[in-house]
């Protein structure tokens, strides 16, 4: 089953550091394991010092942007992997060790990041402008999925004789999701990783109701899709917020801007560490040597 899709500053964690105290977190016929004890076994590790660093952003972070973070984005985001999922979306959860509620913070935390990145950005007409030659609206399709491009040819011939792609779908697609219901997927766009590349290269040039006249080869095997709306592009000035979304997806996913960003909010929460042992766990980023473009 696929991890899930939350990276935030390079740490997904989803437990906390115990606070310090005599009170025991386990114990054996040995002796018992105290709280104060596993602190200072666990701060001294690498893991120890992610989770910390981890909890001090979160907190930096709520408090910078946490109002323009809603609930409501923090749900979509949520369903999204419900839907995506399915019935193995609680199996999915428990290999990742999480719970619903886990999953909703690290959710959250990510939104956090990615509106830090957003506001530390700014954008220009011309990157507005370059990001756009790559846009393509979300569009919405049908698709008949078969192993043999003899196949794909025959469904092809049946559909310029006349038949129906819902009646072709049911009768030849091996795509058990999609083949009783036309072969309808989700709409997308093209910042769309999961569909293979050929797939939408094809179907962003098809016009509302056309169909590929030729088999389309994709990691799956090979497959007809059909056009169901495809929106006018219009100018770059009517996806605005679509385009800078997409530069932040970018800004996100490049190490050296995300350590840019990261190091700024740190600066601007104050952040003292009383512990001296941990004293350095944010050097990489507080430290003026460490500044990155």
């Amino acid at each position: 089953m696929k991890k899930w899709l939350i990276v935030l500053a390079g740490v997904l964690m989803s437990f906390t550091l115990a606070a310090c105290g005599s009170k025991s977190v386990a114990t054996t016929n040995g002796g018992k394991i105290t709280e104060s004890a596993y602190y200072s076994s666990l701060k001294g590790t690498s893991s120890g010092k992610q989770v910390l660093q981890q909890m001090i952003l979160n907190k930096v972070l709520e408090k910078q942007y946490g109002k323009k973070v809603k609930d409501s984005a923090v749900n979509k985001d949520f369903n999204k992997y419900k839907k995506q999922y399915g019935s193995s979306f609680n199996a999915v959860l428990q290999q990742n060790g999480m719970t619903a509620s886990q999953l909703k913070d690290s959710i959250r935390s990510n939104l956090l990041l990615q509106q830090a990145v957003r506001d530390n950005t700014k954008f220009t007409d011309a990157q507005l402008k370059a990001q756009f030659k790559s846009y393509q609206p979300k569009v919405t399709v049908n698709q008949i999925l078969v192993s043999k491009k003899s196949t794909a040819e025959t469904v092809i011939k049946q559909l310029k004789a006349g038949k129906s792609f819902s009646s072709l779908a049911k009768k030849y697609s091996t795509d058990t999701a999609t083949k009783n219901k036309g072969g309808r997927i989700s709409a997308f766009d093209n910042t769309n990783t999961s569909l293979d590349s050929n797939f939408k290269k094809a179907a962003f040039k098809l016009k509302n109701g056309d169909y590929t006249k030729t088999p389309v080869k994709t990691q799956y095997g090979y497959q007809v899709i059909q056009m169901v709306n495809h929106p006018a592009k219009g100018t770059y000035k009517d996806h605005e917020s679509e385009l800078k979304t997409q530069l932040v997806d970018k800004r996100l996913a490049d190490s050296d801007t995300l350590h840019s960003v990261v190091s700024k909010v740190l600066k601007k929460g104050k952040v003292t560490i009383q512990d001296k042992d941990l004293q350095n766990v944010l050097s990489d980023y507080l430290s003026s040597s460490s500044k990155k473009k």
